[in-house]
Formats: C-alpha cells, sequence, structure tokens
C-alpha cells in the first residue's frame, strides 16, 4: 500500500495531525488504510489540504471553507494530470486554469493561489521512496496499487510513469484505465501506433470506455482520418474536448451547422 502518511501530510501542507483527521472524519478525505490501519493519502488529497492550509491562512470561515473544499474534491478528477494546475480561490469561489481551460471562471484574483506543479516538487522526494520501496518489495503490490502510483507518478516524476501502468497492466490485462493512461503517455511522446494498441486493448475490455474512444478518435484525428476519427468522438458524448474537436472538424468540411451545435455543447461541459 502506497501512498503519503499523516505525518508526509502534515511536514509537506503545515497541518496538524488533528487538522487531517478532522478531515477525514468529516468526509472530506477518503484515504486508503496501510497494512497497520494507518492512513495513506494521494496527491489529490495533498491538493484538497494544500487548499485548506491556504483558506486557513486566510482566515476563510470553516462552513466556506468546507463548501471550497467539497467544490473541489468534486471537480478534482474530471481536470486531468494536475502538475501544471493552478487553482485560485477568493473566497468561496474556486477557479481552475489550466493551459486555455478554466472552470469556474472569475477574474483568477484571489486571496491566495499556488500552483500545483510547486507542490509537485515538494511532494516528488516521497513518490521517489516510494517507488524505490515498491521495487522492493514488488510482490506485495497489486495492479491497482501500481496503477495508482502511475497516476500520482504523472504528476511527480511522469518518466517512470509508464513502467508503473506496465506492470499494472501485467498483473491485469484487463486493466482498461491502465492501457489508456499508458497509451496516452505513449501518445505524446509521439508513439502513435503503439498508443492505439493500447485504446484497443482498453476498448476490448470496456467497448464504452469514452476515454479510451476519445484517445483513439486523436490518433484518427492526427492522420486526417476524419471519418474515423468523428465516429469515435462522437462516442465520447461527455468529454467536453470530443465536441470541441468534432467543432473543429465540422468545420473543416463546412458544416457550420453541426460545428456550431458541437462548440456549444463543448462550452456547456466545461462551464
Amino acid at each position: 500500500m502506497r501512498g503519503y502518511s499523516t505525518r508526509d501530510v502534515s511536514d509537506l501542507i503545515g497541518l496538524s495531525a488533528d487538522q487531517v483527521y478532522g478531515y477525514v472524519k468529516s468526509g472530506l478525505l477518503e484515504p486508503l488504510r496501510g497494512s497497520k490501519g494507518e492512513f495513506r493519502f494521494s496527491f489529490q488529497d495533498l491538493v484538497i489540504m494544500k487548499t485548506a492550509r491556504g483558506l486557513l491562512d486566510e482566515e476563510v470561515t470553516v462552513r466556506r471553507a468546507n463548501r471550497v473544499l467539497r467544490r473541489l474534491k468534486r471537480d478534482l478528477p474530471g481536470v486531468g494530470p494536475l502538475a501544471s494546475m493552478r487553482i485560485f480561490v477568493d473566497g468561496d469561489s474556486v477557479v481552475f486554469r489550466r493551459d486555455r481551460s478554466v472552470w469556474d471562471a472569475e477574474s483568477g484574483q484571489g486571496h491566495f493561489d499556488f500552483s500545483v506543479g510547486a507542490l509537485a516538487g515538494q511532494v516528488a522526494p516521497l513518490t521517489r521512496r516510494y517507488v524505490e520501496e515498491a521495487v522492493s518489495d514488488a510482490d506485495y503490490m497489486d495492479s491497482d496499487a501500481w496503477y495508482n502510483l502511475g497516476l500520482d507518478l504523472e504528476d511527480i516524476d511522469p518518466e517512470q510513469a509508464p513502467d508503473a501502468y506496465r506492470r499494472a497492466i501485467a498483473l491485469n490485462p484487463e486493466s482498461a484505465d491502465a492501457h489508456v493512461n499508458l497509451g496516452r503517455l505513449l501518445q505524446l511522446k509521439g508513439y502513435a501506433e503503439i498508443a492505439e494498441r493500447h485504446y484497443r486493448r482498453a476498448l476490448e475490455s470496456d467497448s464504452a470506455h469514452e476515454l479510451a474512444l476519445f484517445n483513439l478518435g486523436t490518433v484518427h484525428d492526427e492522420r486526417e482520418d476524419h471519418t474515423e476519427a468523428i465516429d469515435l468522438y462522437r462516442r465520447a458524448p461527455s468529454i467536453p474536448d470530443a465536441h470541441y474537436n468534432l467543432s473543429r472538424i465540422y468545420q473543416i468540411q463546412g458544416n457550420e451547422l453541426a460545428a456550431a451545435r458541437h462548440l456549444k455543447r463543448y462550452q456547456e461541459l466545461v462551464q
């Protein structure tokens, strides 16, 4: 079982153990348990607690702070890799910015802000230590544990993340999420054909896996195989960028009505 201990959290974030336990008791944090029953926190948990510490420093009321943290917890799973994201908090409003995407758009001028990348740098030594421990006692790591480690590594040490996903797949070849994440990292490095194999393998395990469908669509999109890309994007209706890409393709094809419809849907999903 990997993850960050309560002491790790206290040292990194500056919250007391009692404060951390309080967030667990309130349901804001749902850590896993280690072999001795101890809490093991994820990187996303650290992001939430970093925000909590910033709110406390700005003397935000407990009720308002909890509302902000619950919104943050709700939105974090959908924003993709966290290291490039910035979080702005202004009272009870939270603004997420990553690349050109904005969630809960506000002015971005908050009482405090922080880069998740900076937090990633602080956490990196811990994660590297966990990787070393994982390799030394790999027999105790199951597929889910390797997959979760891969998620953390994407934000902390992305060069090691593919190996974690490969280990997850070796232990469970049906792990669609591991195939998708490994494929995405390979595609970013220019290995589109290998990435395509992983996306198709994910779809063999879960034919409705929208992220696999979307990512496979981007492979065909890059090849300018727009017919296949359109079909794949249309099968991923809950992914905003699928609609954005559909809008772009339809614009190229001169289908102004379809382009406008998908652009509108994209805007609705990212609000």
